[in-house]
């Protein structure tokens, strides 16, 4: 059952139209109470349509029903017919697709369109009754206070999903980060294995050049040892690149540039952080290490932002390269999370992850609280990276 709920959510065509068939069955059911069918069969058809499309154009088809509504009225007029339709129970329906999946603003403006429509149809149809007046007023409250409980459901749910799915990233960028961290390591072993046996190698070889001549032992000697080493560093060479040729999937290396910074401001803007974006420079031809640097210090600082932003919170970040260097500055608009629940839990390690980066780099990181009551980030990346060797 709940699959299909979920197949249903995913296909509100379907949904729709049944509700609009339901409608067309009510109307049907009082069409022979009318005084004149054919005309009235032909509206208990045509007003429920718009309701199975009111999901995916909810503006047009509000637009519809209302206009299909107006002719209703007087097309009852001309022939004389007071019958009103059930199907014109739509007009709730349609009231709380706007109000929910539009917006407030679009929904006042067709209760107000409603309001006319209503007193159209009294005037020159049925004639003014309290009682249906009465029915209208609670029906139309009743739905616009169902609309904004769901509007508001939809959009606290949209919320917690986008800040999982920012969640989501980060774990899988510390996953990244941590198969690199590895692979750094197991480079630096292969480079003291490879270092240490080549050093031995050179040493025994001199030393059986030397001795080749008056002391064929010791030759013999050297010459044992540097194959018994090279063997050696060769098996450990197979081993460790052996670990080295796992390859990633296409989809894990991060995107860098001004491409992959769009891609984690637009992330974030999903997640609810507003966040504006500045770039300056060429920032597409920088040198892997530097643009990996770039691409994480934002998102790690748009992470924290994120992680501990107040309501309403907003982001400015700026990135741009200098001749020499290339400067990178978060700022943020500070404040308490308004939902703990949807909060991303970090591992504390953000800030001592990013200097790091910057010392790797040579470069250097500022962070820290402004006078304002904002949190700012500010690095700058060398863009001549330190010789290490």
């Amino acid at each position: 059952m709940r699959r299909f709920s979920l197949w249903l959510r995913d296909k509100p065509v379907v949904a729709d139209s049944t509700l609009a068939l339901i409608l067309l069955i009510l109307d049907l059911v009082i069409a022979r109470d009318s005084t004149n069918p054919a005309a009235f069969l032909v509206f208990s058809v045509l007003l429920p349509l718009p309701i199975a499309l009111r999901r995916v154009y909810p503006r047009a088809m509000a637009v519809t029903f209302m206009v299909l509504s107006f002719c209703t009225s007087t097309i009852g007029f001309i022939v004389g017919d007071p019958t009103v339709h059930a199907a014109l129970l739509g007009h709730g329906i349609m009231l709380y697709t706007l109000v929910a999946y539009v917006g407030r603003r679009e929904g006042f403006w067709y209760a107000l369109a409603l309001v006319a429509d209503t007193a159209y149809g009294m005037a020159v149809v049925t004639g003014f009754k309290l009682g249906d007046l009465a029915f209208v007023g609670i029906y139309l409250a009743f739905c616009w206070v169902l609309a904004e409980f769901a509007g508001a459901r939809r959009a606290y749910d949209a919320e917690v999903a986008a800040r999982h799915a920012v969640a989501e990233s980060e774990r899988e960028r510390r996953a990244h980060d941590a198969v690199s961290a590895e692979r750094t390591r197991i480079a630096r072993e292969l480079h003291d294995v490879v270092a240490h046996a080549v050093s031995v190698m050179i040493v025994q070889a001199d030393g059986a050049r030397y001795a080749l001549r008056t002391a064929p032992d010791t030759t013999e000697k050297a010459l044992v040892t540097i194959a018994g080493t090279g063997r050696e560093a060769l098996r450990e060479l197979r081993r460790t690149v052996a670990l080295l040729r796992t390859e990633q999937a296409p989809d894990q290396v991060p995107q860098h540039g001004t491409a992959g910074l769009a891609r984690v401001a637009q992330l974030m803007r999903d997640a609810g952080l507003a966040v504006e974006l500045e770039l300056s420079g060429e920032l597409d031809d920088l040198a892997p290490e530097a643009g990996l640097g770039v691409h994480r210090i934002v998102q790690e600082a748009l992470t924290n932002t994120l992680r501990h932003a107040g309501a309403h919170p907003k982001a400015w970040v700026r990135v741009h390269r200098h001749t020499g260097d290339i400067e990178i500055e978060v700022t943020d608009s500070g404040g308490v999370p308004v939902h703990p629940e949807a909060r991303i839990q970090g591992s504390g390690l953000g800030l001592a992850g990013m200097r790091e980066r910057m010392a790797v780099l040579g470069g250097s990181l500022e962070a820290g609280r402004t006078p304002e009551g904002t949190w700012r980030v500010y690095a700058r990346i060398p863009l001549a990276a330190p010789d290490t060797e």
